[in-house]
């Protein structure tokens, strides 16, 4: 006798949410992949090709995030899986944000296998940053860590630029194989995956998205032509970007979503540039020159002396400085500070808010909360 959907629903063992991968299961909202029994129950009489879990689900219609614990070994063992494969690994990074976004020692996890290095985010930088500098900055940067990429490919994911290029690329390289697709959370991958799947099957939002870190919890598979499969990885947790530490509010405020525009400041020793109450610059000496600022439109940046910056910070930070807002300051990381001294014109970075391009040979000391990632790059934008 054929089952019906009720008892389909207790003896079907593979059930996976479309959206974010995880195996679905009626009996524990607190675990990933929950959904209610009568939730499915629908999904399943509608036909139960595009089944997502509670999570899934709010987050797609209502923007809600929920937290479910994800065991921290199952990110390492998907990258220790990827070298025992014939794949050509797909790596996509943030543009805006390569620091925070590279994936520290994935040359030792791919093995021999072809890596495409995706520069993810590429519509949110300056009009007048020529693409190719980006490109060849982006193969500087990835060499540093260790990292041959077969070739580079700038694109929007949100906007569709650059996707039909980027799967020529692909279909070039594969030669057969599997692609496995891989970066840290925030990077837009899933966003990218969506993207392919307009571009070659029509079918929109597949995939869950979202600002939030952490939203695919297992591999998807998507089914090629040739009998093969692209399989989109959970993003890895980069623990040094700032979008760990932010609100679904305050992630509005860091994460640019259009063309950011530099700002410029003037500044002679003594002076500081607060980024919003996220980030501190203090200019400690050095010749007066210009810093440019690169963040989102919408994020506050204020300058005052260095004298009085401490006295602004206690006063204003949570209100006029701000995110964090007053009532996240309790449980708010503290404050970190770091001085640099670059010898050329250079970039200081913070992982997931954007950079500062300061002059050489100056003594910045720079505030950042505790255990996100600052340093110094080679100027991306301009030389001047």
């Amino acid at each position: 006798m054929t089952p019906t959907i009720k008892e389909k629903i207790i003896t079907t063992e593979d059930l996976y949410c479309i959206g974010c991968g995880a195996k679905l299961q009626t009996t524990d909202p607190a675990v990933a992949g929950y959904i209610p029994a009568s939730a499915l129950t629908k999904q399943l009489a509608d036909g139960g090709d595009k089944l997502y879990c509670q999570r899934c689900f709010r987050l797609r219609h209502y923007n809600e995030i929920t937290d479910v614990p994800v065991e921290a070994n199952t990110f390492t063992q998907l990258l220790n899986a990827l070298g025992a494969v014939d794949a050509l690994i797909v790596n996509v990074v943030d543009v805006f944000d390569f620091t925070g976004s590279v994936i520290p020692g994935l040359h030792r996890f791919v093995g021999h296998n072809p890596v495409i290095l995706v520069g993810n985010k590429a519509d949110v930088l300056p009009h007048s940053v020529k693409r190719r500098r980006v490109t060849d900055w982006l193969r500087r940067q990835a060499h540093a860590v260790g990292l041959r990429p077969e070739a580079i490919q700038l694109v929007s994911a949100a906007k569709g630029w650059q996707i039909p290029e980027l799967l020529e690329l692909i279909e070039k390289e594969r030669r057969g194989r599997d692609v496995y697709f891989v970066g840290t959370t925030n990077t837009g991958k899933s966003t990218l995956i969506n993207a392919i799947i307009k571009e070659t099957a029509g079918i929109q939002d597949l995939v869950t998205t979202s600002r939030f870190p952490g939203t695919t919890l297992d591999r998807i598979e998507i089914p090629l032509d040739d009998g093969q499969k692209l399989i989109d990885t959970p993003g890895i947790i980069q623990t040094q970007q700032i979008a760990h530490i932010l609100s679904a509010k305050d992630l509005k405020l860091v994460a640019p979503q259009k063309e950011m525009r530099p700002r410029v400041f003037q500044l002679q020793s003594g002076q500081t540039l607060f980024l919003a109450g996220l980030a501190r610059i203090d200019f400690v000496s050095g010749a007066a020159g210009s810093f440019t600022v690169y963040v989102d439109n919408d994020l506050l940046v204020h300058r005052t002396k260095l004298i009085n910056a401490d006295a602004f910070w206690d006063k204003h930070r949570g209100e006029l400085l701000a995110p964090p807002s007053t009532a996240e300051l309790a449980d708010f990381p503290d404050m970190h500070h770091e001085e640099f001294t670059p010898p050329d014109r250079s970039d200081i970075v913070i992982a997931g808010l954007g950079w500062v391009n300061v002059p050489g040979r100056v003594v910045v000391d720079v505030y950042t909360p505790q255990g996100i990632g600052v340093g110094v790059r080679p100027s991306l934008i301009g030389n001047n």
